[in-house]
C-alpha cells in the first residue's frame, strides 16, 4: 500500500535567527543584567549552519518539528523534507547517515526529541567525499557537546487527533564514564495513515474515474545503539546497531470505479486488502586513527544492512450499479510481494592537515547488494468466468559499486577558501527474472563507469557580506523496488508499474549563495537532470506486442526515464530576532522555475502501446515550462520576560507548478502551536493545516485530448499534543561523529 501511495504522492516544497553583537559600556554600575548572543544561522565553506541550541525553538518540539522551521528545509506532506531547489534530502546524524527507509525515518524523526541538538547543518551541494547521489542534498544533525561522565536522557510521550487517532513515546539516553560512551534510543507509537482519492483519466469518449478512501494502520518499534570507546589518546572503536520495525495489518483500498467505453458505461467496487511488514536493521563497526596534532586521521568501516519487508494483498473487484450497491464478485487477485536486501559495505578515508591551512582527503568505498523479490500473483476471473492467470516471478538483482574520491580543501587568506574534487565510480549490475512478461526481461546487465567532479569557492568580503558558489555532478540511481517488475493495483485498470529497465542519471547542480550580516540571505540554484527516473501516465486501450487489444481504457503509471529536465530557483530570505528577542522570524520568498522535455509512447516492462478510441497510437508527452512563487515563514513568539510561554506561527505557500504528472495546483499551509517550560518539563500543543489547504490536486491536458486528475487528501489538519521531560546530569560528552559505509545504500531501500 505505502508503494502505491508513495507513487501516485506528490511531494514538493522549498522552502535565518542571527544577532548582532551589542556594545558594551564602561558604567558597570548602571547594568542590570548582560545579555549574552551569537550567530545563530550562518554560512561556511560549503553548509548552512543553524545553531538550534542558541534558539527558543528547540525545546519540547520533536526533532522533525524543528527541521521543518530550520532556514531552506520545508516539508508539504509532514513526512518528506526538502531542501530548497533539491529533489530529495538526506538525515545524517553526527555525520552518520541514518540507516532507515523513508516511512521508518519520518517516524524516527517525529519520535525523538529535539533537547539535544546542538546545531543543524544544510549542505546544499555535498563535496566528493560524501556519497550522495542526484541533486540530494544533506542535513546533518549535530547532538549537543557534554562534558563531564554520568547519565541524562528524556522521555516524550505525545497524541495526535487527525481523522484518526495517533499517538507516540520515545526514551533516549546517554551515558559516559572515562573512555566509554554509550548512547540509546527506543521509541514507537500506532497511526492510522487515512487519505481520500479521486483517480480520473478520460479521453474523447472514454473515461474511467476511481473515488474513496484508503485507510493505513501501522505500528512502528524501533531505535538505535551506539558504543563509543576510546582505545588510546590517539584512536578509538566505535559500534553502531540501529533497527526499525513496521507493521501494518488490514491495510484497505475501498474505491468506487464508473468505467465509461463505447460499450456503455459500468460500475465496479475495488475493495483491497493488504498484510505487510517492514524490519529494517544496520550495524556499522569505525576505527578512527589520529595520525597527528593538526587533525589528520585515517577512517575506516564496515558495515552490513538488512532490510525485509513482506506484503500479502488480497484485491476484489465487484460488480455495482449507479447507486453504489455491492454486487458479486468478478475479479479476484492475490499478490505476495516479498523484498529481502542484504548488503555488505567497506569504506576507508584519509584526511591529511597541513600548516598552511590546506586539506587533502582520499578514499574509496565498496558496496555489494544483493535483492530478492519472489513474487507471486493469482488472478480470478469470477464473473464471466475464465482460466485463472498464475504470474510468479523471482526477480534478483546483483550489484557492485567501487568508489573512489580524492578532495583539497585550501585556505588561501582569511576571505578566500576553495575546495576542489572528483569521485570515480564504477557500477556492475545484473537483474534475472525466471518468469518475466518478456523475454528482455531474463536478464538485464549494466555496467557504468562515472568521473563526478566538484567544486566549492568562498570569498568574504567583510565581515558582513560572504558570497559562495558551488558545482558538482553527480548520478541517480534507481531505488531497489523501482527495479522489481512488479505491479501495484489499485483497481484493474489502474496500478502502478516498477521497470527493471530503468537507468542510472546524471545531474549537474549549479549554487551561487550571498549571505550578509548572517541574517539575510539570496540563493540561486540551477540543476539539469538527464534521463530523469520519474512516474509517467500512460493511458489508452493497451495493446500487447501479440496484437491483442484490451477492452477497457486503462491508466498505467509507469516509473521510467523520462527524458531531461532543468529546475531553476531564486531565493530570498532572513533569519533574525527583534524586540530583545521577543519575535523570531525565519521567512523567505523566491521563484522556481520548471523545464520538462519528456514523451514515452511504451510501456517498457510489457512493450504494451495504447490506442485511442480512433485507433490510433498515443503518446504521452510533457514539454511544460512553468514558473511558481514560493514563500514560507517560521515565527516564534515569546510571551513572558521568563521565557516560558512560547507561541508559533509557521505558514508555507507554493504556486501551482508544472511536474511529470501534470499541473499540480498550489498548496500551502497555516501550523499554529503554544509551548509552555515548566523546570524539565515541556508542554505543546500544535494544530497543522489550519486552513485545510494543504491537499495535492493535479491535472493533466494532452494535445491528443486525453485528460488526467488526481486528487489526494491525507487529512493534513491535526491537534498534537505532547509532553516531554529531560533529565539526569546535563554536562554528558558527545558521543564521537562517526559515518557508516553502508550509508550510500540506505536511501535506495525507500
Amino acid at each position: 500500500m505505502k508503494r502505491i501511495l508513495l507513487s501516485i504522492a506528490v511531494i514538493f516544497g522549498t522552502c535565518a535567527f542571527a544577532q548582532e553583537k551589542k556594545s558594551d559600556t564602561a558604567k558597570t554600575k548602571n547594568i542590570e543584567g548582560v545579555t549574552i548572543t551569537k550567530q545563530v544561522f550562518k554560512k561556511q565553506s560549503d553548509r548552512f549552519v543553524y545553531d538550534v541550541a542558541a534558539s527558543p525553538v528547540a525545546k519540547g518540539n520533536t526533532t522533525f518539528d524543528l527541521l521543518k522551521q530550520t532556514p531552506l528545509l520545508s516539508s508539504t506532506d509532514d513526512k518528506t523534507l526538502k531542501i530548497a531547489g533539491k529533489n530529495n534530502v538526506l538525515i545524517y546524524i553526527n555525520g552518520r547517515k541514518s540507516n532507515m527507509d523513508a516511512e521508518s525515518l519520518a517516524q524516527f524523526l517525529k519520535n525523538t526529541p529535539a533537547e539535544n541538538i546542538q546545531k543543524i547543518e544544510v549542505i546544499t551541494v555535498p563535496g566528493s567525499e560524501f556519497q550522495v547521489e542526484s541533486s540530494d542534498g544533506i542535513i546533518n544533525i549535530v547532538l549537543k557537546k557534554k562534558m563531564s561522565d554520568g547519565l541524562n536522557g528524556n522521555m516524550r510521550f505525545s497524541n495526535t487527533q487527525s481523522k484518526y487517532n495517533a499517538s507516540q513515546a520515545s526514551f533516549s539516553a546517554n551515558y559516559r564514564k572515562d573512555k566509554l560512551g554509550i548512547s540509546a534510543n527506543l521509541s514507537g507509537g500506532e497511526n492510522i495513515q487515512a487519505q481520500t482519492y479521486t483517480l480520473r483519466n478520460s479521453s474523447d469518449s472514454a473515461s474511467n474515474e476511481s473515488t474513496g478512501d484508503i485507510n493505513d494502520p501501522n505500528k512502528n518499534i524501533g531505535g538505535y545503539l551506539n558504543i563509543d570507546y576510546q582505545l588510546n589518546d590517539n584512536s578509538n572503536l566505535a559500534l553502531s546497531w540501529n533497527t526499525w520495525a513496521n507493521k501494518s495489518y488490514n491495510s484497505t483500498v475501498s474505491l468506487f470505479n464508473t468505467i465509461v467505453n463505447k460499450d456503455g458505461t459500468n460500475y465496479t467496487w475495488s475493495k483491497n486488502k493488504e498484510d505487510a511488514r517492514t524490519y529494517n536493521n544496520s550495524i556499522n563497526l569505525n576505527y578512527e586513527l589520529k595520525t597527528d596534532s593538526l587533525g589528520s586521521k585515517l577512517n575506516v568501516n564496515a558495515a552490513y544492512l538488512n532490510y525485509k519487508r513482506f506484503q500479502f494483498t488480497d484485491n476484489i473487484t465487484y460488480k455495482s450499479d449507479i447507486n453504489r450497491n455491492l454486487g458479486a464478485k468478478s475479479i479476484q487477485m492475490f499478490q505476495d510481494l516479498p523484498q529481502i536486501i542484504n548488503n555488505f559495505s567497506g569504506m576507508v578515508d584519509y584526511i591529511q592537515k597541513f600548516k598552511n591551512d590546506l586539506t587533502i582527503s582520499v578514499g574509496g568505498n565498496y558496496n555489494k547488494t544483493k535483492t530478492d523479490n519472489d513474487t507471486k500473483s493469482d488472478t480470478y476471473f469470477i464473473d464471466p468466468e475464465k482460466d485463472p492467470k498464475l504470474a510468479p516471478n523471482h526477480f534478483i538483482y546483483d550489484e557492485n559499486i567501487y568508489g573512489f574520491y580524492v578532495t583539497a580543501e585550501k585556505k588561501f587568506s582569511d576571505k578566500f577558501s576553495g575546495k576542489i574534487g572528483t569521485r570515480y565510480e564504477i557500477t556492475n549490475s545484473l537483474g534475472t527474472s525466471d518468469n518475466p512478461p518478456t523475454e528482455a526481461l531474463k536478464k538485464i546487465e549494466r555496467n557504468y563507469n562515472n568521473f563526478l567532479p566538484y567544486m566549492s569557492l568562498n570569498y568574504a568580503i567583510n565581515d558582513k557580506n560572504n558570497i559562495s558558489y558551488s558545482f558538482s555532478s553527480r548520478m541517480r540511481r534507481p531505488s531497489f523496488w523501482e527495479l522489481n517488475p512488479v505491479v501495484n493495483k489499485l483497481t484493474d485498470d489502474n496500478y502502478t508499474q516498477n521497470n527493471p529497465f530503468v537507468k542510472a542519471s546524471s545531474t549537474y547542480n549549479q549554487e551561487l549563495t550571498y549571505m550578509y550580516k548572517n541574517s539575510y540571505f539570496v540563493v540561486l540554484n540551477h540543476s539539469y537532470i538527464k534521463d530523469a527516473i520519474t512516474q509517467v501516465p500512460l493511458q489508452g486501450y493497451p495493446e500487447k506486442p501479440n496484437g491483442e487489444l484490451g477492452e477497457n481504457l486503462a491508466l498505467r503509471y509507469i516509473r521510467t526515464n523520462f527524458g531531461d529536465k532543468q529546475e531553476m530557483s531564486a531565493m530570498v530570505g532572513i533569519q533574525k530576532s527583534f524586540f530583545k528577542q521577543y519575535w523570531t522570524t525565519n521567512f523567505s520568498i523566491g521563484i522556481q522555475h520548471n523545464r520538462n522535455n519528456g514523451s514515452l509512447d511504451m510501456d517498457p516492462t510489457t512493450g504494451d502501446r495504447f490506442r485511442n478510441e480512433k485507433g490510433e497510437f498515443v503518446t504521452y508527452v510533457n514539454k511544460t515550462n512553468s514558473t511558481s512563487i514560493l514563500i514560507q515563514t517560521n515565527n516564534t513568539i515569546r510571551l513572558d520576560k521568563a521565557k516560558t510561554w512560547f507561541f508559533g506561527v509557521n505558514f508555507f505557500y507554493i504556486d501551482k507548478q508544472q511536474i511529470e504528472l501534470g499541473m499540480l495546483r498550489g498548496l500551502s499551509s497555516l501550523d499554529l502551536s503554544i509551548k509552555k517550560n515548566w523546570n524539565d518539563w515541556t508542554f505543546a500543543v500544535n494544530v497543522n493545516d489550519v486552513l485545510r489547504t494543504n491537499i495535492v490536486v493535479i491535472d493533466d491536458i494532452q494535445d491528443n485530448g486525453n485528460k488526467n486528475y488526481i486528487h489526494q487528501n491525507q487529512y493534513p489538519r491535526s491537534l498534537t499534543v505532547s509532553l516531554t521531560y529531560n533529565f539526569g546530569n546535563k554536562k554528558l560528552k558527545k558521543i564521537r561523529d562517526i559515518e557508516g559505509a553502508s550509508d550510500s545504500i540506505k536511501s535506495r531501500t525507500k
